[in-house]
């Protein structure tokens, strides 16, 4: 015969307490003593109970499940929606921020559902997914100034965390980092390193961290006598970092300094300089954005401006869980610090 599955009178038993409060524990309820609730989750793991998540969702009116959405703002057809989701996964920017979700929800037996959202029928798709209360709110993930999803969100009043600032004022509660102090750590560094001719691989100006990036770049040069600063738009991928550096050295050569916009763009960047015979830094200095994995890996390991994505997507966790436990009613916004990383490009 199978072994009974351990039940909440066992973990109250071993506890040492009611099964009222291991009940409480079990569903989330907030205002248990964290000694107690400590003791009670050792006797979960001791006795190796298992909650019914259909019964517990009964209890908290919760589904136990967020939607990750990664949107975009086309109206794409199915081949390049395949294409849209293999760039993501691609970018370990997207990987960061699922490993800061998951950090802060699977303690809390909470899970997520990833979505992508590239075309108008996506949308419905996480609309109707939301309302049906299949997922207790949203986590979203823009990847374009004029992405139409969170004014969806919003004017249909679904519990939703934007990461980053939104292009458009919406009632939304968002995290996002000071990417203009990171583009002013970025000239400060290499113009403390002497760099006479800076230049800078730009990422999508469609998107607002990049402009944002870009100013802090240029309006710092501008602050110490450099008016002109070149760029070059490429697309955060490593890729796009190739051909923008081959265009940079073309237009112009004697370029000694390149802010990338981010790792990937600034390992291709590197890979280029390499090719034509430059010295990195010596003949020119690298930086790049974001501190991703990529970084350290990089040849040479990149000087870099850290984003704290992992925290940042932690947080924006934590926003949703209280806006959907009424925990905060009004939207709010968590500006995050960038911070210089020196390796040995810059």
């Amino acid at each position: 015969m199978s072994k009974q599955a351990p039940t909440l009178e066992d973990v109250a038993r071993e506890a040492g307490v009611s099964r009222a409060t291991v009940s409480r524990v079990v569903n989330g309820v907030r205002n248990v003593d964290p000694a107690i609730q400590e003791l009670v989750c050792r006797a979960i793991e001791q006795t190796g109970y298992a909650p019914n998540r259909a019964a517990r969702s009964l209890v908290t009116r919760r589904a136990e499940t967020v939607a990750l959405v990664v949107s975009g703002a086309g109206d794409a057809p199915d081949d390049s929606q395949e294409a849209f989701a293999a760039r993501i996964f691609a970018d370990p920017f997207f990987g960061r921020v699922v490993a800061g979700v998951i950090g802060f929800l699977r303690p809390r037996s909470m899970h997520p559902v990833l979505m992508f959202a590239e075309s108008a029928e996506d949308r419905r798709e996480v609309l109707t997914y939301l309302r049906q209360g299949r997922a207790d709110g949203a986590l979203v993930v823009s990847t374009h100034a004029h992405d139409p999803l969170p004014a969806l969100l919003a004017e249909a009043e679904l519990p939703t965390v934007l990461f980053a600032r939104p292009a458009h004022p919406v009632p939304l509660s968002y995290v996002d980092l000071d990417h203009r102090d990171g583009g002013r750590l970025a000239a400060e560094h290499l113009l403390a390193r002497g760099c006479r001719r800076p230049a800078t691989v730009a990422g999508p100006l469609a998107v607002g961290a990049s402009q944002e990036r870009l100013a802090g770049f240029r309006d710092t040069l501008a602050r110490n006598g450099h008016p002109y600063t070149p760029v070059v738009e490429g697309g955060f991928t490593f890729d796009s970092g190739v051909t923008a550096m081959t265009r940079l050295l073309a237009e112009q050569p004697d370029v000694d300094g390149v802010f990338a916009a981010n790792d990937l763009m600034a390992q291709g960047a590197c890979q280029v300089l390499r090719e034509h015979g430059r010295r990195v830094p010596d003949d020119v200095a690298v930086i790049g954005f974001d501190d991703s994995g990529i970084a350290p890996a990089c040849h040479p390991p990149l000087t870099t401006i850290r984003q704290p994505v992992e925290r940042m997507a932690a947080h924006m966790a934590r926003l949703l869980d209280e806006h959907v436990r009424r925990e905060r009613a009004e939207p709010t916004s968590v500006i995050f610090d960038p911070e210089l990383v020196v390796r040995d490009s810059a």
